[in-house]
């Protein structure tokens, strides 16, 4: 549907002229809206995203039972330092910045070009890996393939939420996206274990670079558009290869890129020092991935001085953790009703369910279905703030195993993991006793219930 735009509309937009066109979807039942396309569609977008971020996730993880072999050809000693875990801390810096910057872009370029464009410097990046001649080159690529794992990741998130409309219908999507990263990143070093078990360490790089590369295609191929803006932007942009002026919404806005940027940047940051939730947030899922990437780090210096076991026998431990996390999707899927329900008994937007009700499963694992709900529009920023935590934890929290391990010994080193983990289980308990007064004070979250109300067409008074 494309509305003509009065003078009096577009005085913010002064670049636009009074005769111009606002293309929108012609229709609440336009099928080129995403969110009517018909459900194969949406599935088969959704599962690629999944795939995409599957062979991609598990780059961070997959050389962790190479370093021993690294290190001997690069002449790299952990005697003082574990100078060997440069190549993952390198990966989690960089997946802890990118996404910052470029973010923005795909608001700008829309889902299609970002995921397509990443994959392919993806795919780039793995070469050097399989044939580094230096470990400054290993570091130095190992940073910007870990820079573009987390934009084809949370793109699926994305993907998710333009394709499917409400809280209900995005529940399994975004649950799988959680079991496929951390699913993907557990199974790392199990997969890097069968290839350093019967080929050099650099065939992990190769086998790594062939895989990828040849689903490219696929993606290339088979990946629809799914941003509603991105498409509509097409679509004015081919009305203005017509002749027409035609516009967007998004293109009427003057704000320049560099702005946009600079307010993805400060925006995450202002809310992990602000919000108390997206802050208990970060720390819960920073100290997880952290501390898996710390038990893939560790495992062979345990394992192998209680049992000898070689770091291929002690990379398949890690398949331990992939059955946990494939558990816990499924109680939290299977425990969906719950959160339903909670509808019944919503006095902020009646009808509608309480975001605190994602938490119930949380008591047991997982968090980030409760940002998505409480923080809705701010959504985006409230998982980048997390995402920052969590990769810079993945980068440094490692790098004391050693140490760790060392110093306090085998089994208080855990013990004390341990306490750390009991600790955050309070977590959720708190959030869904006082969620509710919380968020009152955020101007995120209110912004969020008032676009509940408008959804549902009921306002209440505060």
């Amino acid at each position: 549907m494309a509305s003509t735009v009065s003078a009096a509309a577009c005085v913010p937009c002064s670049h636009v002229s009074a005769n111009a066109v606002v293309v929108t979807w012609d229709g609440p039942d336009d099928p080129q809206d995403p969110f009517n396309w018909p459900s194969w569609k949406k599935w088969w977008t959704v599962g690629l995203g999944l795939l995409a971020s599957f062979v991609c996730s598990m780059n961070g993880s997959i050389l962790a039972v190479a370093h021993e072999a690294i290190s001997h050809e690069f002449g790299i000693s952990d005697d003082a330092f574990p100078h060997s875990y440069w190549i993952t801390t390198s990966w989690g810096v960089g997946a802890a910045l990118f996404p910052l910057v470029i973010f923005p872009a795909m608001e700008d370029w829309g889902v299609r070009p970002v995921v397509l464009g990443t994959y392919f410097c993806f795919v780039c990046l793995l070469i050097p890996i399989g044939f580094a001649r230096s470990f400054a080159t290993l570091v130095t690529a190992r940073f910007f393939s870990g820079g573009c794992v987390p934009l084809m990741s949370d793109a699926v998130a994305s993907i998710a939420s333009n394709v499917f409309f409400g809280d209900k219908a995005r529940s399994t999507p975004v649950a799988l996206y959680v079991l496929i990263y951390l699913g993907a990143t557990s199974l790392g070093p199990v997969l890097g274990a069968a290839i350093l078990q019967h080929l050099p360490w650099r065939w992990i790089g190769r086998i790594e670079l062939i895989v990828t590369s040849a689903l490219f295609p696929v993606f290339c191929a088979g990946l629809p558009e799914s941003r509603g803006s991105a498409i509509l932007r097409a679509k004015a942009q081919k009305m203005r290869r017509e002749g027409k002026k035609a516009y967007t919404a998004e293109e009427a806005d003057p704000t320049p890129l560099q702005q946009r940027i600079i307010r993805s940047l400060t925006r995450p940051l202002y809310m992990l020092f602000t919000e108390w939730v997206v802050f208990v947030a970060a720390i819960w899922a920073a100290f997880s991935l952290g501390t898996i990437y710390l038990f893939t780090h560790s495992v062979g210096q345990v394992y192998g001085a209680l049992y000898g076991w070689s770091p291929v026998q002690a990379g398949y431990v890690q398949s331990a953790i992939v059955v946990g996390e494939v558990l816990g999707t499924v109680f939290s899927l299977s425990t969906n009703h719950w959160y339903e329900a909670s509808a019944a008994r919503n006095t902020e937007v009646p009808g509608t369910p309480i975001p605190e009700a994602r938490l119930y499963t949380a008591i047991l694992g997982g968090i980030a279905n409760y940002l998505i709900d409480a923080y809705s529009k701010y959504a985006a920023s409230a998982l980048a703030a997390v995402g920052l935590a969590e990769n810079l934890s993945i980068a440094f929290l490692p790098l004391a195993s050693s140490a760790l391990y060392t110093d306090l010994g085998f089994q208080w080193a855990s013990t004390l993991l341990a306490f750390a983990s009991l600790a955050l289980v309070a977590t959720p308990f708190i959030v869904i006793k006082w969620g509710k007064e919380i968020r009152a004070r955020s101007p995120f979250t209110k912004e969020a219930v008032i676009e509940r109300q408008r959804d549902t067409g009921v306002v209440i008074d505060a």
